[in-house]
């Protein structure tokens, strides 16, 4: 057996080598999701840049979010992996969480507030997880969190300010790049705790390609700390893209300091806009996290920054309630 069956490994470094690494680990558990393109979609923009979609909407629990899962738990040794594994989450991280361990045959025990969308709750139901509901602020989500893992000493695994979080989560360009028929000149991905833009400007370290992030401007808790020099750490969130809510993390934030050219605010109205064009002319399911980006690229501000040739855009992901009206209609 491996000496990571038995006994937990060392913290890998925050590069892009150790990015390779993750996706060793884990391409034989993970979708390799498609690249799409749309010619109108590309003629559509000024510039005319050719975009590639990398749609990780079809990723295992129809987000980005499994990547960073299942690395995190292929870096527990045998014991932390009998003990179980914990999160908190009301979203896409809860779901990716309790699917990547009942593909291991590991207990996962999610912390979520009692607000938490219907699906979402079902989904993590279905994967076998087992749900602790708390009130919807975050001194409730803390406590319940540390009650579930005395009962239980399971391993609490971040939904995005941790290291391997961050590593899983950057595999996805990794696949982007080898995917596009012709070298990237940029790639955006959307901001809310920071893993997949963290990971992504990693990823994309020493290859020329130029990387900014898409935040909504009612959770533009990260735009706002670039521009004043430091990570703020609470958000006031008011923003359809439910899973851009979150302020940005510890660990990420000064690696987006760092590696990330800018980060383009956009409005729920422009978000709304991208999702539909999503929809109607990529035919795929897209929540409104998963538009930040594209909407970011149709901005007036990303096009004032003349980027020039292919473009990738990271959607990253697809979980939306069909139950409830369409935002457009």
């Amino acid at each position: 057996m491996r000496a990571s069956e038995h006994e937990a490994v060392s913290p890998l470094p925050l590069t892009r080598a150790s990015i390779c690494a993750a996706h060793d680990a884990i391409s034989h558990l993970i979708h390799k999701t498609p690249i799409f393109t749309s010619s109108s979609l590309s003629a559509s923009l000024p510039g005319r840049n050719t975009l590639y979609f990398k749609a990780e909407n079809l990723q295992k629990g129809g987000a980005f979010k499994f990547r960073g899962a299942s690395f995190s738990l292929s870096r527990l040794s045998a014991e932390e992996l009998q003990k179980g594994v914990c999160t908190h989450s009301s979203g896409n991280h809860a779901g990716a969480l309790a699917l990547a361990a009942k593909e291991r045959g590991v207990k996962c025990y999610v912390v979520m507030p009692n607000n938490s969308a219907r699906p979402k709750i079902d989904a993590v139901r279905a994967y076998g997880a087992s749900i602790t509901f708390c009130e919807p602020n975050a001194s409730a989500r803390a406590a319940t969190l540390a009650s579930v893992q005395a009962q239980t000493g399971a391993t609490f695994i971040p939904p995005y300010d941790a290291v391997n979080t961050i590593l899983g989560q950057g595999t996805a360009l990794l696949e982007l790049v080898e995917q596009a028929p012709e070298p990237l000149s940029a790639v955006v991905a959307p901001v809310g705790g920071g893993g997949l833009l963290a990971g992504t400007a990693l990823a994309a370290e020493g290859m020329g390609i130029r990387v900014f992030g898409a935040e909504p401007a009612g959770a533009d808790d990260c735009a706002q700390g670039l521009k004043e020099g430091k990570r703020r750490e609470d958000v006031h969130a008011n923003t359809i893209a439910d899973g851009l809510r979150t302020p940005v993390g510890v660990l990420n934030f000064p690696i987006i300091q760092e590696k990330v050219e800018n980060v383009i605010t956009v409005t729920d109205e422009e978000i709304i806009e991208a999702m539909r064009l999503m929809w109607e002319r990529l035919k795929l399911v897209v929540e409104p996290s998963g538009a930040a980006a594209f909407a970011a690229v149709r901005s007036q501000q990303f096009q004032e920054l003349g980027t020039q040739g292919p473009i990738g855009i990271i959607i990253s992901g697809g979980n939306v309630d069909l139950s409830k009206p369409l935002p457009w209609a």
